[in-house]
């Protein structure tokens, strides 16, 4: 990762770098900023958590410490840490939304929409299917010119 700096010169008498050529400053990320620290090149919170989005790492600062965020990151291959880094605030989140259950909490009310949307769509399409019966019964009634009503009144009259 590269370190770079964002600030622009003020043209001075002094000064030897031209002012219609600004230096970039990034500033240091969003965790070294908020835990205080110096950011270095190597910073290994750096990549996951940007001077831009500085919510994101106190949400998973709060929960999991910085300490163990760190740890985690440098135990996993660099292609597997964003993501990691991604379940860490969400996971956080879920945890600072729902302090007993997090995202198992989430996870079960989850489940509970789609069991109860499954057995919606079982019930509707068994109201589809009866339905489809009732409409196959008149219309075989009409093709055989059989009616109820003189089946019922011929029956009633013996």
């Amino acid at each position: 990762m590269e370190y770079t700096h964002r600030t622009t010169f003020s043209s001075s008498s002094n000064s030897s770098v031209s002012p219609s050529l600004p230096a970039t400053f990034q500033g240091p990320c969003a965790a070294c900023k908020i835990l205080r620290r110096r950011c270095t090149e190597k910073c290994v919170l750096a990549p996951y958590f940007p001077p831009t989005e500085p919510l994101k790492f106190v949400i998973a600062h709060k929960v999991f410490g910085a300490s163990n965020i760190v740890k985690a990151l440098q135990e996993l291959p660099e292609s597997s840490r964003a993501d990691a880094v991604s379940s860490m605030v969400y996971e956080a989140y879920a945890r600072i939304r729902d302090p007993v259950y997090g995202c198992a909490g989430a996870i079960s009310q989850l489940q509970k929409q789609l069991d109860d949307l499954q057995t919606e769509l079982a019930m509707t399409q068994a109201e589809l299917l009866l339905i489809r019966c009732q409409q196959q019964y008149e219309q075989n009634l009409e093709n055989t010119g059989f009616t109820e009503d003189i089946y019922f009144s011929s029956f009633l009259d013996s």
